[in-house]
């Protein structure tokens, strides 16, 4: 299985990148890993080699033989380099300090530490290669005494790789962190979308609840009286059965209407059905008076059509959930209704009276159209009460802001 790489990697890029830029790679070596690795040792081995090599005639055979051994072993440990890279540069530079094969390793080995190490180990490292390189100059030295020019190249060269190996290390810590944010900054992008989706269908739901409880209580309250009123005239009896059906193909509709919104693979594309307005109020009490209901209504919004269509939707919802709950819970009673403008806020306030009147089982309700509603009114910058007031009617009201109006 591919392991994950770094936001914006492609594929095929990976193979060209070291192990330490890819997440997930556990440590093993990617293909530039083993390509670094065999140049980095041919240029080593080769330029040890020849370091060895023009040292053997003022050295004996025994000491160029410890100076061989010396280097393998220096060789060797470079290739634990990755993991442990302070030990590493103990070992294979202390090695270098008089092994001349160790030379090159030695020098791969200060450049991973500059790569890898804190700013503080580096600096001890540093001081060491320092050191072994003034070592190297008296044990490569020839007959001619002290090899100065030796420890001045030497102590050039350290510096040299320790200035490299921190400028790419600067490089891969860039690198790094823009990875970091990329992935950051997915992250948030998919926090934001699964947050939009989930206000989206929070929306959808409290549309549902609102237009399907509705027309529901109205079929359920005809359905009623079709049920306790079995003698009743033939022509009311056809009548009650006329807006039965025509409240089951209105909220049918308006349930498709939804549901197409609903649709994931349509979701960008779908067509929102128009929303109501505070205009629409006054139908909406007359869908409820030819129902059976008892309803008063007050409106003193002058600039009705000049306010924001949140703050008109909300009050239409708020009037049509305090209609469906009357049906519901206390059918038969009188409601008055009142949407009032005072100054720059917008009341609305529907007064239900206690039932007087038994009729079929109110449907089942779980609060949760008070919920909705509640958080629609927050939504539009309003507060919302709702309970028994002292003469027991049940009210709801709500106070919007209604700025923005002419």
């Amino acid at each position: 299985m591919a392991q994950p790489g770094p936001v914006g990697v492609s594929q095929w890029q990976r193979p060209l990148l070291p192990a330490a830029l890819l997440a997930g790679s556990e440590g093993r070596r990617t293909p530039r890993d083993w390509v670094v690795d065999g140049l980095m040792y041919a240029l080593c081995g080769t330029f040890g080699l020849l370091i060895l090599l023009s040292t053997v005639r003022y050295r004996g055979t025994t000491v160029s033989v410890l100076d061989a051994v010396c280097g393998l072993v220096a060789f060797a440990a470079l290739w634990f380099r990755r993991g442990r890279p302070g030990l590493v540069a103990l070992v294979v530079v202390s090695l270098g300090g008089f092994s001349a094969l160790a030379a090159g390793a030695s020098a791969a080995a200060l450049f991973n530490a500059a790569l890898r190490l804190p700013l503080r180990a580096l600096a001890g490292v540093g001081a060491l290669s320092a050191v072994a390189t003034a070592t190297s100059a008296l044990a490569y030295g020839n007959d001619k005494g002290y090899d100065w020019s030796g420890l001045v190249v030497g102590l050039l060269i350290t510096a040299i790789l320790l200035v490299s190996g921190l400028f790419t290390r600067a490089q891969r810590d860039l690198v790094a962190s823009l990875h970091e944010r990329a992935a950051r900054l997915e992250a948030e992008r998919r926090l934001h979308e699964e947050e939009a989706r989930a206000a989206e269908r929070r929306r959808i739901a409290r549309e549902m609840h609102d237009v399907l409880a509705h027309r529901i209580s109205l079929l359920s309250l005809h359905a009623g009286a079709l049920e306790f009123r079995p003698d009743a005239p033939p022509e009311e009896i056809a009548a009650a059965a006329g807006v039965v059906r025509g409240a089951a193909h209105a909220a049918l509709q308006e349930l498709r209407d939804v549901i197409g919104v609903l649709r994931e693979d349509d979701l960008a594309e779908a067509v929102e059905p128009p929303q109501p307005t505070l205009c629409d109020v006054p139908a909406l009490v007359e869908e409820s008076r030819a129902a059976g209901a008892r309803v008063d209504l007050e409106v003193d919004v002058p600039d009705a059509e000049a306010l924001p269509s949140a703050v008109g939707r909300t009050a239409y919802r708020i009037v049509q959930e305090g209609l469906t709950n009357a049906r519901k819970h206390a059918p038969g009673a009188a409601v008055a209704v009142g949407v009032l403008r005072v100054g720059g806020e917008l009341t609305v306030r529907v007064v239900s009276r206690p039932p007087v009147a038994v009729g079929a089982v109110p449907p089942p309700g779980a609060g949760t159209g008070l919920i909705g509603l509640g958080e629609r009114v927050g939504l539009a910058g309003g507060t919302l009460a709702h309970g028994l007031d002292d003469e027991g009617d049940f009210v709801l009201s709500a106070t919007l802001p209604a700025e923005g109006a002419a």
